[in-house]
């Protein structure tokens, strides 16, 4: 797993080769990703830390992101955008993957309301439908799930590894198929920044082809606002029953990041631990 030195040390690197002086470079978050802000350059750097334990080839998920947010930022549409200072990205660098992207002071104590983050993800996924490139489609269910319970191995009993499998293969043959657009894979409104210019999206790592229906079941699960008004409000259903695949599908995903992010950060196990016994709760197998 790739370390917090090591992850740092890689970033100011290749911001440097690039001519961008970075004197007191500050770690922003820590988590699944490492962001760093790469003072006094109004840079951050994202470089995949647990993520890449799903991910063969990390680099390609934020080769997705850039080219969505670059589309999106070239449309006019509000998004935190990639880096003008030098080259965003990808970078490979010793087989760690970075990418860097424009520095916006926000105030992450803001909440966005149930209303306003409906209206933002309907008028995103307006503008996601010119996007001209080719995405795979919903791959963060598709194929990490699959990696993710082999980091597993050995961390959970085998017959519950054996269940988780089961019905993530039944999910994927349930969503296989339905009708596509891209997406920004991870639409909760703390991928909203509080900015002087207003509310931006941030964080589309997860990019993907996909129902909008993922997007919305993102939305719908958030405990950071009622995801219920939040969807009425994108103009949406939240009692729609074709919604409920897509519930329990965003479940299981999160549950198994948690679970994997415990392996990195042992502190939060239990309650990592505690989200995949609830989920295994309330889907129990047929």
């Amino acid at each position: 797993m790739i370390s917090t030195g090591a992850a740092l040390k890689v970033a100011v690197s290749v911001a440097e080769e690039y001519g961008v002086r970075v004197r007191e470079p500050v770690v922003l978050k820590d988590s699944y990703n490492l962001r760093i802000h790469l003072r006094p350059a109004p840079v951050v750097a994202r470089v995949p830390t647990v993520t890449a334990l799903a991910r063969t080839h990390p680099g390609e998920a934020l080769r997705r992101e850039l080219a969505v947010v670059s589309f999106l930022h070239e449309l006019g549409a509000p998004v935190a955008p990639p880096s003008d200072l030098l080259p965003a990205g990808p970078h490979l660098r010793d087989g760690v993957a970075v990418s860097f992207w424009t520095h916006v002071e926000h105030d992450p104590d803001h909440r966005v309301t149930a209303d306003v983050a409906g209206r933002m993800l309907a008028e995103l996924h307006d503008a996601l439908r010119g996007f001209p490139g080719t995405l795979p489609y919903l791959w963060t269910l598709v194929d990490e799930p699959v990696r993710l319970m082999e980091s597993l191995a050995g961390e959970v009993e085998p017959g519950v590894l054996a269940r988780l499998r089961d019905a993530h293969a039944g999910l994927v043959t349930r969503l296989n198929g339905g009708a596509a657009q891209c997406l920004h894979g991870d639409a909760h409104p703390g991928n909203l920044l509080a900015t002087p210019a207003g509310l931006l999206w941030n964080d589309f790592e997860e990019s993907t082809a996909g129902p909008v229906g993922w997007d919305l079941a993102c939305l719908l699960r958030t405990t950071r606002l009622d995801g219920r008004a939040a969807v009425r409000a994108y103009g949406a259903n939240p009692d729609d029953p074709g919604l409920r695949v897509f519930l329990t599908a965003r479940g299981l995903q999160a549950a198994l990041w948690m679970m994997v992010r415990a392996l990195r950060f042992p502190a939060s196990a239990r309650e990592a631990r505690a989200a995949l016994d609830q989920w295994l709760g309330d889907n129990p197998p047929p």
